[in-house]
């Protein structure tokens, strides 16, 4: 299983929310360029990198930010945060993306969403698919759709996506353990590989998303507050 630490960005700068509400922010290092590094230095292969500015203003904003970590690392990259058109997607890709998350477009703009599947291909897009109460969230899961979770993961694969990122916006940023059974019912569904988001809190954790079935994990709390310790997470990878 992949290991995937996580950077959201406002400001330039490193930060963690709680259940996606920017009133919990809580700074962390001031470069994001020296935290990418550390990652790669401690022999992390990946990273999920998250405009939190775009995803609340609907355009990428923090893509030089993706720019520098590309330049200056050898990390595989997976950015998201406000992907709402061609132009979003290619300054993405341009600036050293190797896939894209894609949430509020596949929800609210299928045929554009598809578009790029077919364009890009299944390789380099991601399908971000967000859920608050088993319900889609969208546009920096500050609204939601009356959409199961399972039902819309289930259509977009079986039109050609293969990778998922799923987060639980309930267990996101509060490290009390991830979603094991709703990535199991994911998996038990659908074709995908599937990544899992949301409440990591251990290595324990970690090895249960394996055993899930899970092509990767994200974490990004637990590592800021150094209850996961680079040192472990690089024997995992």
């Amino acid at each position: 299983m992949r290991i995937i630490p996580a950077m959201d960005i406002i400001g330039g700068k490193c930060v963690r929310l709680t259940r996606g509400d920017f009133s919990s922010k809580k700074e962390y290092r001031g470069d994001p360029v020296d935290t990418a590094k550390m990652f790669e230095d401690a022999g992390l292969r990946y990273l999920h990198l998250v405009d939190l500015d775009g995803a609340r203003e609907g355009r990428v904003i923090n893509y030089r930010v993706l720019e520098k970590i590309a330049v200056a690392t050898s990390l595989t990259i997976d950015f998201g945060g406000g992907i709402r058109s061609d132009d979003d997607l290619r300054i993405a890709f341009e600036c050293g993306a190797s896939q894209v998350n894609c949430g509020s477009v596949a929800v609210t703009d299928r045929e554009m969403f598809l578009g790029w599947l077919n364009r890009y291909g299944a390789e380099k897009i991601i399908l971000s698919a967000d859920t608050r109460n088993r319900n889609i969230a969208m546009e920096g899961w500050a609204s939601e759709k009356e959409e199961d979770i399972v039902e819309f993961i289930y259509r977009y694969s079986n039109d050609g996506v293969l990778y998922v990122v799923c987060t639980d916006i309930e267990r996101d940023g509060t490290l009390e353990g991830p979603s094991v059974e709703l990535y199991k019912e994911i998996l038990s569904k659908c074709k995908i590989k599937l990544v899992a988001s949301g409440g990591i809190r251990s290595v324990d954790d970690l090895y249960k998303l394996g055993e899930t079935g899970c092509d990767g994990a994200i974490t990004g709390k637990a590592i800021y507050e150094g209850l996961i310790k680079l040192k472990d997470l690089a024997v995992l990878c």
